[in-house]
Order: C-alpha cells, then structure tokens, then sequence
C-alpha cells in the first residue's frame, strides 16, 4: 500500500508498506480522507513528546472497513466508520479516576506509535471505531474527531442558556465550536481572528458578531464564556481580561509548552473567573459522531481543500500559510 512517512522529525516520505492484517479485535479502514491539524505540524517538527518514528501520521479520518478480525462482531466489511485515535492503557491513576484523556501511558493513531490515516489501509481496534449512520458522507467522518474535542471542551465548562460566548480563532476548531455554541442556545456567539476571510465564514456559521480584536466589540461587561482557540499567549491575556465577573475563561487551543502568560490573580479572585483546560477527547466521540450526523456542523464550509497522499508535503505548506479551514489528504 502507499502511505506518507514521518521517518524522523523534519522528513516527509511517501512509501510502499505492506498492506496490514487485522489482529483477532481490529478491523483494517481504508481511509475516504484524513485531515491535516496543527499536532501534525508538531509531529513533523519533532515537538511533540512521546512520538515514536518512523509513524503514519493522520489522526482524522473515517473510511470504510475492508477487513475484520476473527473477535470483531460489531462491525463487518463494508461498513464505513470514523475512528476514535486515542487508546488509554485502563490502569493508570487518571483512567481509574474517570479521567482517561489524562492518562499517563496513552497511546495514539497517528500521533505516538500507532499508524494513522494517511494511507491506503490502517489497522485500528475495532472498539475505537464509530459507525457513519448512511445520511454522513464519509469524508465529513474525518470531521468527528476534532467535533469530539470540542464536545468535551463544552462538557468542561457546562455553558448555560443565554450565556454570551467570545472565541478566539476562526480556524477550524474556532469555527466548529463557533458553530455548536450557536446551537447551545447560547445569548449571543462572539468570534475574534486577524483573517478576516475566515471571519466571514464564522459569520455564515451562527456568529452574531465578528472583529479583528475583541476591542472592537461592544460589550463592556464582557462575556460569561471565553474560549481561546489559538494557543497564542497575547490572545489568551487578552482574553481573560475580556471574562464577565463570575465567568470562564476555557483553553482549548495549544499553546506550546515553554509558553507563559500573565494575568491578575487579585481580579481572579475578586471576580470568581474560573481558567479551565481542554484537552483531547473524553467520552465525547459518539456524541460528536450524533452531531454530524444532525446536520449542525457544516462539513461542506469546513472542507475546503483536499489533497493526495503524494501531495503530502504540499498539503502541509497549504496549512502553514493558513488556506482555507480544513485540509483532507487522501
């Protein structure tokens, strides 16, 4: 089978792998498309920890099952699936705990040391498959993973009906949370970026206003949520000082890891501002799965570009420069 290859951080190969064989619990996906995220890029560089190469990256991706292991009963050949990537060792503190995104020995598709999407077939365990009910197209199952990410992101700060929302960010994970706020029956949704191209799609995505900075929004009072979806430290200061007195000020995009911002610890504890992590997916992914398939996000404005395996690398400089939303290769 063909397959992009990450042999070592900085270097980008398309080679022949043999076609993998299900062991007795996975089935094998051949992946309709595979979205390109920012932990790709980290990937790639070599910043990010725990990656064992050489691996096939791509973590988003749904495709449909060629092959079935002698355990699987759940799914049979022909079925189209997207796949959950995350796989928690069960035992650890964090997973006994209720708190298996946290876990202390995760492994993952695509990311740490298990071969992804970007390929003609992938093995994956059959219980980290999800079913695509028939109304989903397949390629927007490659969608499910990072909608999952933000489902726990709101499971993290239990938004209340009427609260005022301001995000930072109209990339994708911007524009999907963007868009499931709108639905939440949220008062109004907010959305900040510099690309004012992207902030026109957020428009057309159930935000009630847009800006280049949230200066030039009018609400003094602030929002009862804030989410950063950029991992920037000047819009995560900036942020905080834009959270309503008792509001939340949720992290969800990566900042990197030597990062550091500065606040007021007095007004966190004059105002009651709660700062709350999101990170991956937690118990999130058949919901996120359910919300695809409902029509609430908007697979065609998220998909804006697609490429071929052999058109890895291009695809990667396409997401650099930050054309379009969601990149899919395949």
């Amino acid at each position: 089978m063909k397959a992009v290859v990450f042999p070592e951080p900085g270097t980008i190969s398309v080679e022949r792998l043999d076609d993998p064989a299900p062991r007795s619990d996975e089935i094998v996906v051949a992946p309709a498309g595979c979205g390109i995220c920012g932990t790709d890029l980290h990937i790639l560089d070599g910043e990010f920890e725990g990656t064992r190469y050489p691996i096939v990256p791509g973590h988003e991706f749904a495709g449909e099952v060629v092959a079935v292991g002698s355990a699987v009963r759940s799914l049979r050949e022909g079925d189209r699936v997207a796949v959950e990537p995350s796989i928690f060792c069960g035992g650890c503190h964090p997973c006994r705990t209720g708190r298996a995104n946290l876990c202390e020995h995760m492994d993952s598709i695509g990311v740490i040391g298990i071969d992804g999407g970007c390929a003609e077939f992938t093995a994956v365990p059959a219980a980290k498959a999800f079913r695509l009910p028939e109304s989903v197209p397949t390629a927007w199952g490659g969608l499910v993973e990072p909608v999952s990410c933000a489902v726990h992101g709101f499971d993290q700060v239990g938004v209340r009906l009427g609260d005022h929302v301001l995000i930072y960010g109209a990339g994708t994970m911007g524009l999907i949370l963007c868009q499931l706020a709108a639905v939440h029956a949220a008062g109004s949704v907010s959305v900040v970026d510099r690309n004012v191209e992207r902030l026109a799609r957020a428009a057309t995505l159930g935000a009630n206003a847009t800006a280049t900075s949230a200066g030039e929004l009018d609400r003094p009072e602030g929002w009862e949520l804030v989410i950063d979806a950029t991992g920037a430290v000047g819009a995560i200061e900036d942020g905080l000082t834009r959270v309503r007195r008792g509001g939340t000020l949720l992290l969800f995009g990566v900042a990197s890891a030597e990062a550091t911002a500065s606040f007021s610890p007095f007004r966190v504890y004059r105002d009651e501002l709660r700062i709350v992590g999101s990170m991956a997916i937690h118990n999130s992914f058949d919901r996120a799965r359910d919300i695809v398939a409902s029509g609430v996000i908007d697979g065609d404005a998220l998909l804006t570009h697609r490429f071929g395996l052999d058109e890895y690398a291009d695809a990667i400089e396409a997401f650099r420069r930050g054309d379009g939303v969601k990149i899919q290769v395949g």
